[in-house]
């Protein structure tokens, strides 16, 4: 299934999600939709999958726009767990497998072959919350992709694996690949996304930043990236005059070198404080890449162009000053003192009259019936006047 979206757009409230996102994702190929925690990756997908409608923009699917047989051709794997807990595995399959319009004895044949390629087939009668999030996320999986779908969107599917079964996953979605079908593969781990993808869109605060095939965008980089594996403390490597960007670990760093440098040069610098075990010159990681484009706020810019904005910012209305508030609130003093006054006369003449005591009561329940009325009228008021001065 080819997908082509054009200028999607969402907001939420004050927040755009995505702005002005354009794709194309063809069969045949894995498409990484990569980026960090935020970036408008999930709601990119839940447009896709029509959850959620675009505030603007277009989506077609093989030149259709989204439809019931079209929904029917999208297999999807999302982050959140959704299986029923109580269920058996195999029952929970062929559930699933039911809502598609697969009959219950191929469900049921298609879920334990898939069971096995997991090596979950002694799992098949056990309660989904006896297995472990691992196990889970590959029961999860088999329900996305046995109805066959042309379409199939993985969104963070690693989560809860470890890594032998990454590798039984990422050949699986190699078989896919090889079928034809379509793959959208999101997440924010770069390196997963770098060893599967074939094309890669990098989104960051709702934009793409980066698209194109994995070749293309490190050839655009160039080689100007060296890694190095050392024993040391090599933070001092930051702040090096020819390091443009650097990545540091425990006991690796990727390095960006500012402009043409002889690698003798780089070598002393660094052999001069550092046990160096590697050193090579290589093609940018997605990560350092990203870092590039993206860029990471200098300590303490965020917080400063954050405090500026709260100092200039008009200060938001109380709501207990508002005047329909205000009145409200003195009618239901005025009932409260009424009404104390009713207890009083009780009190005084020791006999319950029944007609003053309704009527307190009354005057009460209507005064807070108003108030509460006046201040959610109020208050929607005040959202309105603020959110049309953002």
């Amino acid at each position: 299934m080819n997908v082509h979206t054009e200028h999607l757009r969402k907001q939420f409230t004050t927040v755009v999600a995505v702005d002005d996102v354009s794709l194309t994702i063809t069969p045949g190929k894995i498409f990484g939709l990569i980026g960090p925690n935020g970036a408008g990756k999930s709601t990119t997908i839940r447009m896709l999958l029509n959850i959620i409608k675009p505030d603007s923009g277009t989506i077609l699917y093989d030149g259709k726009p989204f439809s019931p047989e079209i929904r029917n051709a999208i297999g999807y794997l999302p982050e959140e767990r959704g299986l029923y807990r109580k269920n058996g595995v195999l029952d929970t399959i062929m559930y699933f497998a039911s809502l598609r319009g697969i009959e219950s004895h191929q469900a049921k044949k298609l879920g334990m072959e898939w069971l096995g390629k997991f090596e979950l087939s002694a799992y098949a009668k056990r309660k989904t919350e006896e297995l472990s999030k691992g196990n889970q996320q590959k029961v999860q999986f088999i329900i996305s992709i046995l109805h066959n779908p042309s379409l199939i969107v993985l969104d963070e599917p690693f989560s809860g694996l470890d890594p032998v079964n990454q590798i039984v996953m990422k050949d699986i979605f190699q078989e896919l690949k090889v079928q034809g079908k379509a793959v959208i593969f999101s997440t924010h781990q770069m390196e997963s996304a770098e060893k599967l993808c074939d094309e890669i869109c990098m989104i960051n605060r709702g934009k793409i930043v980066l698209e194109g095939t994995l070749k293309t965008i490190k050839q655009k980089f160039g080689t100007n990236s060296l890694h190095i594996e050392y024993e040391g403390n090599g933070e001092f490597i930051k702040s090096l005059p020819f390091v443009k960007e650097a990545t540091v670990y425990e006991n690796y760093a990727e390095i960006i070198l500012n402009g043409q440098i002889h690698s003798q040069e780089v070598l002393h610098a660094l052999a001069s404080k550092l046990d160096l075990r590697k050193f090579e010159y290589m093609e940018p990681s997605l990560n350092s890449i990203f870092l590039e484009i993206a860029g990471v706020p200098e300590n303490g810019k965020e917080n400063a162009q954050l405090e500026r904005e709260k100092k200039n910012a008009t200060p938001a209305p109380l709501l207990s000053q508002h005047p329909k508030v205000k009145r409200a609130m003195f009618s239901v003093l005025a009932a409260v003192l009424f009404s104390f006054f009713v207890v009083v006369t009780i009190l005084k003449n020791n006999q319950a009259d029944w007609t003053l005591i309704a009527v307190g009561a009354a005057v009460l329940g209507v005064s807070i019936f108003r108030y509460l009325k006046e201040r959610k009228s109020a208050e929607k008021e005040l959202r309105t006047t603020q959110g049309g001065s953002q």
